[in-house]
């Protein structure tokens, strides 16, 4: 299926851009999500006549996600946990953890924001942490896992 993207798609290409797509993908996931929409002719000229608007759009989200991260990154947070005398957690410390802590210090963060590569922490000690703000913006931040007494 060829669509048109509203936005920048990791992988995939960028605002504007007539990509063909699986079928399904673009059904369940593109086209919901407002990301793309189908590519016949009065949805080009329908974006056509959009595309300063919608490209005015994404250069704010961007600079504020720069704005963002500058003030993130180098930040630190602590989270604490339950854990045994050998250093490992009962549980884990996911992304919404990190997510909440960040909340609790006054910075706006979702989980989804939150990227562990290698999965949740699962015992005490200091883990580097990428925020992903925004496609082309990120903030690197320390989590600090203490254990709970």
């Amino acid at each position: 299926m060829q669509v048109i993207l509203m936005d920048k798609v990791v992988n995939l290409g960028s605002l504007g851009d007539v990509v063909k797509v699986k079928d399904g993908y673009a059904r369940n996931f593109l086209i919901p999500t407002g990301r793309a929409r189908r590519a016949t002719q009065v949805n080009m000229d329908a974006f056509a006549a959009q595309k300063a608007e919608l490209e005015r759009a994404a250069a704010e989200k961007l600079v504020e996600a720069q704005g963002r991260a500058g003030k993130m990154e180098g930040f630190s947070v602590t989270v604490s946990q339950k854990a045994g005398v050998d250093g490992r957690l009962f549980g884990s410390v996911s992304n919404a953890d990190i997510a909440d802590a960040l909340k609790a210090q006054g910075h706006d963060v979702t989980k989804a924001e939150v990227h562990l590569p290698e999965g949740p922490f699962k015992t005490i000690g200091e883990y580097s942490v990428v925020l992903r703000l925004h496609h082309d913006a990120t903030a690197n931040i320390t989590v600090v896992v203490v254990g709970e007494q």
